[in-house]
């Protein structure tokens, strides 16, 4: 329990566990048995990441006595959190493990917050802050909406089998731990402005994750185990500034809503944290910073820098300039409340050289 600058009282949590690792993920029965979870459990995983984890998990605990059973997700919608939710209660779940990349992480949590059972994140790969955030991203009425959920209880995360993911998926990760340093200037402003409540704990955490990747650009690489390693690390900082701040403003400002106007209008080009990336470029630029240092890292960590790279034409880059401060308009941003105009918008992209 924390309190704000407002001497508001607010819960904060935080991962117990946190298990990071090469072949980690047959630890997992030890992982349940500190946490003195019950006997029952429901995996919440993929069609391809049931045979890279999924199955793993599920003989594991089975082979030391535990009820296990197993749900194959398609798309992280609120249909398949109910169905998720259904299975829990229909085999008396006392907890539920998302294991997976993405989607079955974001489900799991929300059907175990709503369940109020705990929740164990096993991720396969580190292409987001959400393996231990608070938030889960839902699509709900064809948008993408982040819910607030409870933080897992444990992450598991079994770095050779992250670093045996597509790289892709590991540099998005970068791209969405990159976007640190934009949303805490976002929050700082807000609390100028606006009088928001800001914890320099979480901001200070969340810059010094950014600046870490940042410097250590040069020694990320596809199939490396450390470099899974490090990104995993600075996904969990990530997440822990959030729970630190009760809200996702210290890894998700003016660079999110641009992202999330991106996938309004050009949906399905290119991954969060890949366009998450790209708009911390820009909204670098708008802040008065060194937005040559983050294209600069991202190229070296061969992310997207680009229109072109992101696979969407030069328009929509404007396009979402234009309509991202509507995306949360209670998230008070570089952008303001009237956001950029179509000079402005055509103005960083080309400068930043997001377009040509």
């Amino acid at each position: 329990m924390i309190q704000d600058k407002h001497g508001e009282t607010k819960w904060m949590q935080l991962p117990r566990d946190v298990v990071v690792g090469t072949g980690v993920i047959n630890d997992i029965t030890d992982v349940c048995n500190d946490l003195k979870l019950g006997d029952n459990a429901l995996i919440v995983t993929g069609d391809s990441t049931r045979k890279i984890a999924g199955d793993i998990v599920h003989d594991e605990l089975e082979d030391k006595g535990r009820s296990v059973e197993m749900y194959t997700s398609s798309s992280a919608t609120m249909d398949e959190v109910r169905r998720v939710e259904d299975e829990a209660m229909k085999y008396g779940s006392n907890y539920l493990l998302g294991v997976g990349s993405g989607n079955s992480i974001d489900i799991a949590k929300l059907a175990a917050t709503e369940l109020d059972i705990p929740f164990l994140s096993v991720p396969t790969a580190a292409s987001h802050d959400g393996i231990v955030s608070s938030r889960a991203s839902i699509i709900h009425d064809s948008k993408t909406t982040s819910i607030q959920s409870n933080a897992p209880m444990a992450v598991v995360a079994d770095t050779e089998i992250i670093a045996n993911a597509p790289y892709r998926l590991l540099a998005a990760g970068c791209g969405d731990i990159v976007s640190n340093y934009t949303a805490v200037l976002d929050w700082e402003l807000a609390s100028r402005l606006k009088n928001e409540s800001f914890s320099e704990y979480a901001a200070s955490l969340s810059r010094m994750t950014a600046k870490i990747l940042i410097d250590s650009a040069d020694s990320i690489k596809p199939e490396l185990e450390s470099s899974a390693r490090l990104v995993v690390k600075a996904l969990v900082s990530s997440g822990v500034a959030m729970s630190i701040a009760g809200s996702s403003r210290p890894a998700s400002g003016s660079e999110h809503m641009f992202s999330h106007a991106l996938d309004s209008i050009a949906p399905g080009s290119a991954l969060h944290g890949e366009q998450c990336g790209v708009g911390t470029i820009m909204m670098m630029y708008l802040h008065g910073g060194d937005w040559q240092m983050i294209r600069d890292g991202l190229k070296k960590i061969r992310a997207p820098t680009t229109a072109e790279e992101l696979g969407v034409e030069d328009k929509y880059i404007i396009e979402a300039l234009l309509i991202s401060h509507t995306i949360r308009q209670e998230r008070y941003t570089i952008l303001g409340t009237s956001g950029l105009t179509r000079d402005a918008a055509e103005a960083v992209a080309k400068t930043t050289k997001v377009i040509s």
